[in-house]
Formats: C-alpha cells, sequence, structure tokens
C-alpha cells in the first residue's frame, strides 16, 4: 500500500517516453524531496502503477506498448484514489475530456511549465492526503435512499440490491451528492470539488458526468428522481422524507 502521510517520503512515478522531459520531471521533482521512478513503456507503466508503491503517477498520453488513455482506464479500474496527472502533446480538446472522463485528475498540455506542474502536483498530492484522513474519520458507513444505498467505507453503491458499476468521477460525485441531499450545486462548484481544480469552460464535462450517472441510478433517466436539475443554477441531490444512516 503507498502512503500520503506528509511524514513519509513520497513516490512519484513517471510514465514519459520522452527521456528529456523524463529527466527533467526527475531532477524538479527530487528537489522538493520525493523519490521518483521513471518508465517508457504504458504497458509496464500500468504494472508499476497498480504495485501501490506510488502517491501520484504523471501519465504522458501518447506513450509506445499502451496508449496514456488505456493507461489511466486501467489504472482506475483497479485504484480509485492514486492521483494521476496526465501530460499530452495534443491540443485537441476531446484528448483532454476523454482523459478526465477515464480518471485522470488534472492534465498538462506540452509545452508546460515547471512551476505550474510542480503546483498542480502538489495540490493533487494535498488532495489526496485530505480524503485519507477523511476516510479514517467518523463518516457513516451506509447511507440509503429508498432502494439506492452508497456505502462510504467500502466506496461502491448499489440500486434495488444490485451493484452499480461507476468509474471513479462518477463515484466521487454520487457520494458528494448522497452526502449533502437538498444542496444545490453549480456545475463550476461540480468541478472544484470532483475534479478539484479550476476548469472554466468544460461544464460538458460535468453533464456528461451526471447523465451517465443519471443512467445508473434513475429507473427513467428523463425523469430522475434522485439528481434533480434546478434550472439556471445546477444540480442537487433529492432531500428525502427519511434518509437511514448505518455505521458499521
Amino acid at each position: 500500500m503507498s502512503s500520503n502521510s506528509p511524514n513519509r517520503k513520497q513516490k512519484i512515478l513517471i510514465i514519459e517516453d520522452d527521456a528529456d522531459i523524463a529527466r527533467l520531471l526527475r531532477i524538479h521533482i527530487e528537489d522538493l524531496s520525493h523519490a521518483t521512478d521513471i518508465v517508457a513503456d504504458g504497458k509496464i507503466g500500468l504494472d508499476r502503477a497498480l504495485s501501490g508503491e506510488y502517491s501520484l503517477v504523471i501519465l504522458d498520453l501518447m506513450l509506445p506498448g499502451l496508449e496514456g488513455l488505456e493507461v489511466c482506464k486501467e489504472i482506475r479500474k483497479q485504484n480509485a484514489h492514486l492521483p494521476i496527472l496526465m501530460l499530452t502533446a495534443k491540443s485537441e480538446e476531446m484528448d483532454k475530456v476523454l482523459g478526465l472522463e477515464l480518471g485522470a485528475d488534472d492534465y498538462l498540455t506540452k509545452p508546460f511549465s515547471i512551476r505550474e506542474l510542480i503546483a498542480r502536483m502538489k495540490a493533487l498530492l494535498r488532495r489526496s492526503e485530505l480524503e485519507a484522513s477523511e476516510d479514517g474519520g467518523d463518516e457513516p458507513g451506509l447511507i440509503l435512499f429508498d432502494d439506492l444505498e452508497v456505502d462510504t467505507e467500502k466506496r461502491r453503491a448499489s440500486i434495488r440490491g444490485e451493484m452499480i458499476d461507476l468509474t471513479a468521477k462518477e463515484w466521487e460525485l454520487l457520494l458528494l451528492f448522497a452526502q449533502n441531499p437538498g444542496r444545490v450545486y453549480t456545475r463550476q462548484e461540480l468541478l472544484d470539488l470532483v475534479w478539484g481544480y479550476q476548469y472554466d469552460g468544460y461544464s460538458h464535462t460535468v453533464n456528461s458526468h451526471i447523465n451517465r450517472l443519471r443512467a445508473k441510478i434513475e429507473k427513467d433517466p428523463e425523469r430522475p428522481r434522485y439528481i434533480i436539475t434546478k434550472r439556471g443554477l445546477g444540480y442537487r441531490f433529492v432531500e428525502p422524507t427519511a434518509v437511514e444512516v448505518a455505521t458499521t
């Protein structure tokens, strides 16, 4: 298991096939007293990322062996928490959005500022530490909304007794909503809270995640019962007449 404790040296995995960029990243990251490993192949990088050794992965989009988007997707299938900072030489909007929807936490387009990369990396590590500390707190284990169950400890949900296959971002959205029923969130607030940084101009990323989440938990996604649209404002999770909370 990897540790994000500030009292321990954090280890960063760099999956990048450009040797010059990889060395530059290593120099600046190790100046912050972090350890680094560099891998130039997507398949090998995926295996290393899943080893449990790392606090963060810096992942190039274009890689030999296995493309960065596929590496990101596979990491998220097995590890919902490991922060992923994606690097891409492409400027097309679809590549950025697809990377985020597959589970990347942030991205930078080459050429990028080392100062900005370090700032993004620090923000992701802080966020990961905060989530780890919250997981050890006194949050309720199971939140019940009629036939929808949200298990905050096992990080899974079920509807009418059937487990729901959720991506990392879909889970984070559902958890945020379920823990704050009745509260209205704007699209920008959801971007800030779930993606962890300002991402102006990409509200459609939230819309697409909301639509997919509705398709998984609503009997009729066109007439949602749980995730309600507040026109001109954003979204809120239904505030039931009785919300049962069970602790383990």
